[in-house]
């Protein structure tokens, strides 16, 4: 069992809140993180799948459950496939206010399912719950497996290859057809799979949606709905420029990354290291994959952007802490980084002290006396702690 880093911080809010919510894609393992809290907190627990038929039957008067079951923490299990329930628990809080009792978990955002966050204001907490983070898996894990493989619990923990593709091939259908769908999305199945792939083909990329647009035929307006649901259901990120205190010509559009690498190297048909690192995208997805397992480990209060000025200065994460920079990262696929003038300019414009060149497997060194060189795993292990 791979124990998660939310573990703790889940723990935490359960002994001050009365509900906490764990969010996350499907599949992520949001249920069996909660196995392993109900057996840590100090009440019995009771667990409901609101896919299950007989859960479901167990709700037709929820009321009478809930009250029922006063003395116990209530898990319910995919819980915007039933958005009546959150006033209903917001009068259980209030009758009865004490910590821990309930535990919702979802496969979408707060935004998302805007009811819970509506309704529950003051009562809730969320934590969402990432794809497996190479900090998770320990130094000894071979992290170009992690990289190729992706970050989800059964495909990365898949026997083999062919498995591991066809658990993602399965898992893209049933978001096209079926989850999307629930979450309120509706386009036609193949629209929605041609807009992933060609996301996926311009990962990394700073986001031009006149070309998206035009491919697909659709409209403005359309695409930006569909890419809302997208990222509010974990599939995508939208990294944002910095811009503030900054007198240069900014690039002012976000750059569109697919958050898992298996996610993205599957709809980019690609099954081998020999392939990833032969394909004209392999520098785009080590630079998505090594800003994913970052930006997870984050604190709250610290906000990733990249920098890019018109004038040709760029630096692939700017890492904010209250209005200050705090770190300019530069990513890049190979061992032997040189500096290059755009990001001399970048650390130049940031004015940061704190400026790393990340790598797969590079000695760790300062290339400069304000810029260090060093592996993702050393970064992840020994330098992110710190911030």
């Amino acid at each position: 069992m791979i124990k998660r880093n939310l573990f703790p911080d889940a723990i935490n809010l359960l002994s001050h809140f009365p509900a906490v919510g764990i969010i996350g894609p499907r599949q992520v393992g949001k249920t069996t993180l909660v196995k392993q809290i109900s057996a840590r907190l100090k009440k019995p627990c009771v667990y409901l799948d609101l896919e299950n038929p007989r859960d479901i039957a167990k709700l037709n008067d929820p009321i009478l459950f809930f009250e029922n079951n006063i003395d116990k923490c209530i898990i319910i299990d995919e819980v915007q496939r039933d958005k009546t329930l959150f006033p209903i628990l917001r009068s259980m809080i209030d009758q009865h206010r004490v910590a821990a009792r309930f535990i919702i978990l979802g496969s979408a955002s707060p935004e998302l399912i805007r009811d819970s966050s509506e309704s529950l204001a003051g009562r809730i907490a969320y934590l969402e719950l990432p794809t497996f983070n190479l900090n998770e898996l320990g130094k000894d894990i071979e992290i170009n497996k992690h990289w190729l493989w992706g970050g989800f619990p059964d495909a990365f923990l898949a026997p083999t290859k062919e498995i591991n593709f066809t658990w993602y091939h399965n898992f893209v259908q049933t978001y096209v057809e079926r989850d999307l769908p629930l979450l309120g999305l509706k386009a036609q199945p193949n629209l929605l799979r041609n807009l992933w792939t060609m996301i996926a083909s311009i990962n990394g990329n700073v986001f031009n949606k006149a070309m998206l647009t035009k491919s697909l035929e659709i409209s403005v307006p359309t695409l930006n709905k569909y890419l809302s649901f997208f990222e509010e259901a974990f599939l995508i990120r939208l990294l944002k420029p910095y811009a503030k205190n900054v007198k240069k010509r900014l690039v002012k559009s976000p750059k569109i990354f697919i958050r898992d690498s298996g996610i993205l190297h599957y709809l980019l048909n690609i099954n081998t290291m020999n392939e990833l690192q032969g394909n004209s995208l392999v520098g785009n997805s080590w630079e998505g994959y090594a800003i994913e397992q970052i930006v997870q480990l984050l604190k709250p209060g610290y906000t990733p952007f990249f920098y890019r000025t018109q004038e040709g200065a760029e630096c692939d994460l700017v890492i904010v802490k209250g209005g200050d920079i705090f770190a300019s990262i530069e990513i890049k696929y190979t061992s032997a980084p040189k500096l290059t003038k755009s990001l001399i300019n970048s650390i130049a414009d940031l004015n940061c002290n704190n400026n790393f060149i990340i790598t797969p497997n590079s000695d760790n060194y300062m290339v400069r006396k304000d810029i260090r060189v060093c592996s993702l795993s050393n970064f992840l292990f020994e330098y992110l702690p710190a911030f």
